[in-house]
């Protein structure tokens, strides 16, 4: 039975879904809606990873992908002088773990794009194929709107958006990012900010042009009081900057209620003068103007719906965009969405928890608050460079697709042009 559907946020999850959607039942109406007056392009690098290339495969981009990855030649530990310490090769990104590289990296904008027209070229063969270019079915993206009221009962969902126009739907979701308005709506503001369960990690992320004579390797700098700087290259005419700072919680916390001019000065008051490039970098950072900071955590709500509104990707920390949702295509032939979204948080409960568990003592490791910890980091990769242990262990996974703990389900129900 044909859905009226309201997909909020049109990064990734949103119009990936609408794709997913629309050949699971071209007779579905959906409305995608994004406050952002334009697509959200923005954003740094990505790993396709795992299950990630055989999802855009079963959609058919697994060839539309390929010429969009980004060339990084591996990443290097650096020293306060710039001293290479360690390096670590591209490993293959079809393997379960964590990998330093990739060679699976994609720039979000590009990914984004390429989903977002992916849903619009599904849009228009459906058209097609119905002769007249009009279907029972539907697809429009509607941007710079939000949600700001929203009531539900057994049936549906009744929504107000910022422009003042009302709607009911069957289906509501929030694919609207980590600091979800919906789910602020839908699960009361009080549950919603239970959910973030906060990592100490505050981050800031923007681009810059690159130096004359930069290669493609991303490079790492550690620095004593937990800060680290992240830069990326690969082939593309902009470096990439990712700062992390698991201090300066307060000032940070306050910054982040302040316009962007004071985020980037709460940034600079606790990078200034830490060594490598850093003069550079927060140059580079005063300059820029796609800039974005935030605390990083992990959104942890159980179960992943409440009445008819259910989260995916980031709003409520979904790994992977087709666990579950076979189950809303097996059920919507009666019209039991509630049993759909009961099935898809059960399936994807366990991957989200284990994927959420962190290795005691990891994040200390990783963000050393003294100089003797940042010298311990630096050392310990050393040797694990010099004994190649990241080649080693990819030699010895599984190849990809081949996970075997958490396999992508097969649900015939969606229809999609690879299985």
């Amino acid at each position: 039975m044909p859905l009226n559907i309201l997909i909020v946020g049109a990064g990734v999850c949103g119009p990936a879904l609408a794709t997913l959607l629309m050949h699971a039942d071209p007779r579905h109406k959906i409305t995608v809606v994004e406050r952002a007056p334009t697509l959200r392009i923005a954003g740094q690098q990505l790993d396709v990873k795992a299950q990630g290339l055989p999802i855009l495969q079963k959609i058919g981009l697994k060839d539309a992908i390929k010429p969009l990855l980004v060339a990084e030649t591996g990443l290097q530990f650096v020293d306060a002088k710039g001293k290479s310490l360690a390096e670590f090769g591209v490993t293959d990104g079809g393997k379960r773990n964590y990998s330093l590289s990739t060679d699976r990296e994609i720039m979000r904008s590009d990914l984004v794009n390429m989903l977002y027209e992916a849903s619009l070229k599904r849009r228009r063969e459906i058209d097609d194929l119905a002769g007249s270019g009009k279907t029972e079915g539907s697809l429009k993206y509607e941007f710079g709107k939000s949600i700001v009221e929203l009531s539900q009962d057994d049936d549906g969902v009744d929504i107000r958006i910022s422009s003042g126009e009302t709607g009911r739907y069957d289906l509501v979701v929030a694919a609207d990012g980590q600091g979800s308005r919906t789910r602020r709506l839908a699960w009361g503001a009080e549950a919603s900010a239970a959910a973030f369960d906060y990592l100490g990690i505050h981050a800031a992320y923007y681009s810059m042009p690159r130096a004359e004579g930069e290669g493609g390797m991303a490079k790492w700098f550690n620095a004593p009081d937990s800060r680290s700087i992240l830069m990326r290259n690969g082939d593309r005419p902009m470096t990439q900057v990712y700062l992390f700072a698991r201090t300066n919680a307060e000032l940070f916390q306050q910054a982040y209620k302040e316009p962007i001019a004071r985020q980037k000065e709460a940034f600079r008051q606790v990078y200034a003068g830490i060594g490598w490039e850093t003069d550079r970098f927060l140059q580079g950072m005063d300059e820029c103007d796609d800039f974005y900071a935030h605390e990083i955590g992990q959104i942890k709500i159980d179960p992943l719906y409440k009445g008819r509104v259910v989260l995916v990707g980031d709003a409520g920390i979904l790994p992977r965009a087709l666990h579950g949702y076979g189950h809303d295509a097996r059920s919507h032939r009666g019209n039991h969405v509630g049993l759909a979204l009961k099935a898809y948080s059960e399936v994807v409960r366990p991957p989200v928890d284990e994927y959420q568990r962190l290795a005691p003592g990891l994040l200390r490791a990783m963000f050393p608050s003294s100089r003797i910890g940042v010298w311990l980091l630096q050392n310990t990769a050393w040797v694990l460079a010099s004994l190649k242990v990241d080649q080693l262990i990819h030699k010895a996974l599984p190849a990809e697709n081949n996970d075997g703990k958490w396999p992508i389900p097969e649900y015939p129900e969606l229809n999609l042009p690879v299985s």
